[in-house]
């Protein structure tokens, strides 16, 4: 009702002469007073923002434009902190990042881990003018109505400034006082940062060579994959990569290459902050490598090069701001034959997780989202009390089936397909081999229903169906009846609120297809083939239905016999005013008997 009566009197002040209405000045600038504003009640918008300094998106009800405000909210969920007791990469509500700001280490926020700002709409057609220094816009909906939006700030300021101007007599006193040196020193501009940021190359120091360097994660460069030494890891930056080494002579190679010496992965010490940097002699910026696997220094055994490094993997415990903590290292070795071109791959992975106080680490895996399933991300299956992923099957370069296997991605539908060539002939025993390789070992029993459940709680798991194949195979008495095809279904929906909805699983099975082969068979290939489909019962409700609205509608010439009044002359526009507000007193009245 109250719109209504907007509406009414925004049509008579319409009505009014030029003469009659107040005249804005020149300087004017489209922003709303808080007078003008009244009490209004702000629509606050929960939806993670792009940028602050980025303009607002289209209009909707409930929120004008996406704007951080708050460094380090204290958000009831972290929908992006997915890898428990490790500091999520540009997850800035994780809390084992333990970072009050972390803007100043992350190079931006996730969408969903920082707070928006709130804004204030009204009417469009109720501002005449805006003095406010804040931002304001002017939005359409999509019912054609237009709102005047302010993004409410602090509101202990000043809500009246003026900007100074800079002109030539001003512009040496400003300069003074905000100006600075155009040109510094190099040593100036680069000074050693207080800790690391996101990113950053980690430092390494060389205590018996006294040389700064930084932590090497080789990598694969050009179509060979050849290795490429100096390629620095990244903070917080956890991955692993991949490398081939080529030797044209590893006979000599072997013992003096420090690529495959196990001591050239910890004989040094790596900074906890990059400020270590300037006092090199203090030890409390300095962590050690511990070695966490046995190794051999490499030696040449006749033809044979052994205890040479096949995998190298770092982990690197953080502490927020106060930099690294802890630093282990672990290896696997291997025997390479001497001979001409001989060429070695080599692994290298590196993980980052937060610091612990106490010896009880976490054990839980990284989760596939917090709570609901992120696309593309693991399903999270259990196996008795062992939590994994679900995989299927993967090929080798000649089709047969690999001991690696692809994940299974959510929301991903997946075919793939490889030969296996069976070490048994009897049946029951050809039947145990190619089921275990469809669903992989150890065989899921449960599906996880949320991307961050716990193997520890039941309740958050859902039994997977499964039915084999008949033993039996009709009449032949020779023949066996092996599954050769096996279909995941997986049945999943989003539920919770339409603005921020969360994928769960509702449940999955096993359908495998089987054939016949003969016993006792010496040789056989059998092609297997794995299909993943993912159904989507998401049941929409039904859209909100709002009360009922009056319609008022007067006679097109209501408003005749006071256009007439008003188009008198001049001296009838003196008496305007008296005439608008007692017609407004009258209407307000009729509104006021209708509602009562």
């Amino acid at each position: 009702m109250c719109t209504l009566r907007l509406h009414l009197l925004t049509m008579v002040v319409l009505m009014l002469p030029d003469a009659a209405r107040p005249q804005p000045s020149s300087s004017a600038l489209p922003l709303p007073s808080s007078s003008v504003l009244g009490p209004v009640t702000p629509e606050v918008a929960t939806a993670a923002p792009p940028n602050s300094s980025e303009g607002p998106a289209p209009w909707t009800p409930s929120m004008p434009e996406n704007a951080t405000t708050d460094p380090f909210p204290a958000l009831p969920i972290c929908v992006c902190d997915l890898t428990p007791g490790t500091c999520d990469l540009n997850c800035c509500c994780d809390k084992d990042c333990e970072l009050l700001h972390p803007r100043t280490v992350f190079s931006f926020c996730l969408p969903g881990s920082v707070r928006s700002s709130n804004w204030v709409c009204v009417d469009n057609s109720l501002i005449f003018r805006s003095n406010s220094p804040f931002p304001s816009r002017v939005f359409t909906d999509s019912s054609g109505i237009t709102h005047f939006c302010v993004r409410v700030n602090n509101s202990k300021l000043n809500y009246f400034q003026k900007l100074p101007t800079v002109n030539a007599t001003n512009f040496e006193a400003l300069a003074a006082e905000f100006g600075g040196q155009s040109f510094t020193l190099t040593s100036e501009t680069q000074p050693s940062k207080p800790f690391y940021r996101a990113g950053d190359p980690i430092l390494t120091y060389y205590p018996s060579l006294s040389v700064v360097s930084l932590l090497r994660q080789p990598a694969a460069v050009g179509a060979g994959g050849f290795c490429a030494e100096n390629n620095p890891a990244g903070f917080l930056e956890s991955k692993s990569t991949a490398c081939t080494h080529f030797f044209r002579d590893l006979a000599s190679s072997c013992t003096s290459e420090p690529a495959l010496d196990a001591a050239s992965y910890y004989n040094f010490t790596v900074l906890k902050v990059p400020r270590g940097v300037t006092d090199l002699q203090n030890m409390k910026f300095q962590v050690p490598v511990t070695v966490a696997s046995q190794s051999s220094p490499p030696l040449l055994a006749g033809n044979t090069c052994q205890n040479i490094i096949s995998q190298v993997i770092y982990e690197i415990e953080t502490n927020g701001t106060f930099g690294i903590q802890k630093v282990s290292v672990s290896f696997r070795q291997t025997n390479l034959t001497v001979k001409p071109g001989v060429s070695l791959q080599q692994d290298f992975i590196i993980h980052f997780r937060a610091f612990q106080h106490r010896e009880a680490a976490f054990r839980t895996g990284p989760r596939s989202g917090n709570p609901g399933y992120l696309i593309g991300k693991p399903l999270l299956v259990l196996t008795g009390h062992l939590g994994h992923s679900m995989t299927l099957l993967k090929s080798e370069g000649n089709g047969i089936c690999s001991v690696k296997r692809h994940e299974v991605q959510f929301g991903m539908n997946t075919v793939s397909g490889c030969k296996l060539r069976p070490k048994e002939a009897n049946c029951s025993h050809l039947q145990t081999e190619i089921y275990q390789t469809l669903h992989g070992s150890p065989k899921p029993d449960h599906v996880a229903i949320f991307g961050n459940a716990d193997p520890a709680q039941k309740g958050g798991w859902t039994r997977i169906l499964s039915r084999n194949c008949s033993v039996s195979a009709g009449n032949c008495t020779s023949c066996c009846f092996i599954p050769v095809s096996l279909e995941i279904q997986v049945l999943w929906a989003y539920i919770g609120l339409q603005s921020n909805p969360q994928a769960h699983v509702a449940g999955a099975r096993f359908l495998y297809q089987c054939k016949s082969v003969q016993e006792h068979q010496k040789g056989i290939e059998v092609s297997l083939t794995t299909v993943v489909n993912f159904v989507d019962i998401t049941q929409k409700p039904e859209p909100p239905r709002d009360q009922p609205r009056m319609d008022w509608k007067l006679p097109f010439d209501f408003f005749f016999p006071f256009k007439v009044a008003f188009s008198g002359g001049t001296s009838v526009q003196k008496d305007s005013a008296s005439l608008v507000l007692i017609l407004c007193i009258f209407l307000l009245g009729v509104l006021n008997s209708q509602t009562k």
